[in-house]
This record gives C-alpha cells, sequence and structure tokens, in this order.
C-alpha cells in the first residue's frame, strides 16, 4: 500500500493545505498526490516513500494550514460496521509497538461531528483491548491515533510527539476568560501556545517587557498581554475596556496604526487589524526591519481566492526583515492566518 500523510485543517481550506503539501513535498523531491473533498476538514497525501522518509519530510510545526500532521501506517477503505475492531487490533499488533496513549478521532465538520459518538464508544473499546493486550505504556516514544474519515473509512496513525500537535485534532482546549474585553483573546492565548514551546514562552513573555498593541480596541490582545504584567501601549482610535485601563500599565493612544511608532524599541508588537494581508506584512516588517520590536505576533486576513499564494507572499515579506518567521491558521482563526517572527 502507498504511505500517507494525513492532516486536519480548518473546514473550507482543504485546498490551501493541500497546495502546501504539495509545495513541501516538491522542495524534498517526493512525488505524490494530495486528496481531500471540500469541507471535509481533511487532506490526504499519497506518495510511495518509506514512512521514515515521510517523517522527515512533513513536521507539524513546520506547517501552516495543518493543524495535525499524521504518518499513517495502516488505511481502512470498508471497515464492518459489526466489527471494526478485529481488523484494526490485527494491524496495531502485526506493527509491534507500544503507545503511550490511544486518541480517536475525526474531522472537525459537519460530517465529521455525527461520528462523535461512534469516535467515543470506539475508543473506549480499544483502550481496554489494548491494555489487555500490554500495548499502552506510559513510556512508550509514540501516540496512536485512530482517524475515522467515515464509518468504514479510517487511517492508523503512530505520532512522535515532537512532530506531531499535542492536542486531540490539534485544537487547545480554551476557555473565555470572563475577564477578558473580547473573545479575541484566544486568539493570541491560542498563538503562543501553538507557536511558542513552553521554554520560549518561559523566556521570551516576562513580567515588566514591553508591547505595543495595534488595532487594540476593546483590548482583546492587550488582556493577555496585561495578564503576563506586561507593560502595554495600546494604539486605537476605538475606545478600550474601562476595567483593563484600570490595571495601571496600559496607556492607550487614539492614533492611526499604520503610522504610530515608538520612541524607543519595544519587547513586543501584536498586531490584529483587519487591512489587506500585504499591507499589515510591510508594516511589521518595516517595525522589524528598524528594530522597533524584538517579537511579534500578527494576523493576516487572507482573500476569497489564491489564499495560498497571497500567504507566500505575504510572509515572504516578512522574511526580508525576520530571522525567524512561524504561521499556522489556528482553531479561533477564521478567513486568516497568525503569524510569529522575531529578529
Amino acid at each position: 500500500m502507498t504511505d500517507a500523510v494525513v492532516c486536519y485543517c480548518r473546514a473550507g481550506f482543504e485546498s490551501e493545505c493541500a497546495q502546501e503539501l504539495q509545495a513541501v513535498a516538491s522542495g524534498h523531491g517526493i512525488a505524490g498526490a494530495a486528496q481531500f473533498d471540500d469541507g471535509s476538514g481533511f487532506v490526504v497525501f499519497e506518495a510511495a516513500e518509506t514512512e521514515h522518509r515521510l517523517r522527515e519530510t512533513f513536521d507539524w510545526r513546520a506547517l501552516i494550514f495543518a493543524r495535525q500532521c499524521l504518518v499513517t501506517f495502516a488505511q481502512f477503505d470498508n471497515l464492518p460496521r459489526k466489527d471494526r475492531l478485529t481488523p484494526m487490533l490485527a494491524a496495531i499488533e502485526a506493527r509491534g509497538e507500544r503507545y503511550s496513549d490511544a486518541w480517536v478521532e475525526s474531522p472537525d465538520s459537519d460530517s465529521g461531528k455525527e461520528l462523535a459518538a461512534l469516535c467515543k464508544s470506539f475508543g473506549n473499546a480499544l483502550i481496554g483491548a489494548l491494555r489487555q493486550r500490554k500495548l499502552i505504556d506510559p513510556q512508550a516514544r509514540r501516540r496512536l491515533h485512530v482517524f475515522f474519515a467515515s464509518g468504514e473509512r479510517v487511517f492508523l496513525a503512530a505520532a512522535d510527539p515532537e512532530h506531531s500537535a499535542p492536542w486531540p485534532l490539534g485544537i487547545p482546549r480554551l476557555r473565555f476568560p470572563k475577564e477578558a474585553p473580547s473573545r479575541s483573546t484566544l486568539k493570541l492565548e491560542e498563538a503562543l501556545l501553538v507557536l511558542l514551546s513552553p521554554q520560549e514562552r518561559e523566556r521570551w513573555l516576562k513580567p515588566a517587557m514591553t508591547a505595543v498593541d495595534l488595532g487594540a480596541a476593546p483590548g482583546g490582545w492587550t488582556w493577555q498581554l496585561v495578564n503576563r504584567s506586561m507593560r502595554v501601549t495600546a494604539v486605537d482610535n476605538g475606545p478600550m475596556d474601562k476595567a483593563l485601563m484600570q490595571s495601571g500599565i496600559v496607556t492607550h493612544l487614539r492614533e492611526d496604526g499604520f503610522r504610530y511608532r515608538p520612541r524607543k524599541p519595544v519587547d513586543w508588537l501584536v498586531c490584529d487589524m483587519v487591512e489587506q494581508p500585504r499591507r499589515i506584512a510591510a508594516l511589521i516588517a518595516g517595525w522589524l526591519g528598524d528594530g522597533q520590536c524584538r517579537y511579534t505576533i500578527f494576523n493576516l486576513k487572507l482573500p476569497m481566492k489564491k489564499r495560498f499564494d497571497e500567504t507566500r507572499l505575504c510572509l515572504d515579506i516578512v522574511r526580508g526583515a525576520a530571522g525567524d518567521v512561524r504561521a499556522r491558521q489556528l482553531y479561533h482563526d477564521r478567513e486568516e492566518i497568525t503569524v510569529f517572527a522575531r529578529r
């Protein structure tokens, strides 16, 4: 059987995810084909390559439109509804590997949600069977994924935690803080979790650091920075949340976010303004190139057409001024991607 890479993505962005997988494969000299159905919430890239080669090529942390990236070791296209477990256990036992855990998942799409009950009941049965066969070991290197693309079509994958998302479906489960001024706060919280490692968050997000929030009102992103005891200059002609202003570490400037520049460099620049993505990319590149910030997280609102091409163009603009650029379409994003960059 041809090996495959399965990537979970936002429903409606399967084409962009497929284009990205094709581009990555081409860059590594791998011939293959990406297959998807519009609105399915996942893409399958098939290639006549070894599992090891595919693992080396496709890294979840380097992909933009994939929430999760899994290299499969077995695929079932016509599972019997009366007994799905037996053929899967046979494939798992034949592999001869133990797993730290087993996740049973379905796409984050309308059709995928209909499989939620099946995944839950099957997951309970699978875990019990794996433990009985001593195939669950908390110290094991990899995690088992069982992905139900439909009731009959299932992929099995062994995920290396260092190269795959650490959350089921690749979605961090975040709760909206009741004190935050807007739900947009979840975008920045997710960005910090997904785009930075725990060690980077500890080093780069310290109390008393300085930050600028362009397009800040009413303060969803500013709230995340204040919650980390950072001093923030919030730039927006709109009103800021009153409770947030009472923190004493926020300065509100009613100015144009495209014209404002700080008197001296700051540690962080964050930006969630609704504007053409190329204009935002050029703005951020200007801040980085002039040394006016060390780190930045910003959103690029993508056009309706040629979204993948626009993404690459905008990231190239930022890379001209930054030594490290990372991007992801987050769960809390919609028609946009979120980017981290540092000098």
